[in-house]
């Protein structure tokens, strides 16, 4: 998979759930294209939407999420985004 700087540079900030804020603040673009650059990123399964779970006091994977509304959740490389960022060319 060939990466934009950004695609690489949102999964380099998602080893950890970081709020889409985060992202932006780690990132060097726009929130708009940040959040597009995201959705792209979840449709191909290299990045999840997460939020937070009062009864289990810790995020979980938000299977459904407002493409709309991307500062309501969190945001987590999957296995599969992390090799594809570790091999990128």
């Amino acid at each position: 998979m060939k990466f934009t700087d950004i695609e690489y540079d949102i999964l380099n900030a998602l080893y950890f759930v970081e709020p889409f804020e985060k992202i932006v603040e780690e990132v060097n673009g726009s929130a708009n294209i940040i959040a597009d650059s995201l959705k792209q990123l979840i449709d191909l399964r290299y990045v999840v939407a997460m939020r937070w779970d009062e009864d289990q006091n810790d995020f979980v994977r938000s299977f459904i999420y407002d493409a709309d509304n991307m500062h309501a959740y969190h945001y987590l490389a999957t296995k599969e985004g992390l090799m594809a960022h570790n091999s990128r060319d």
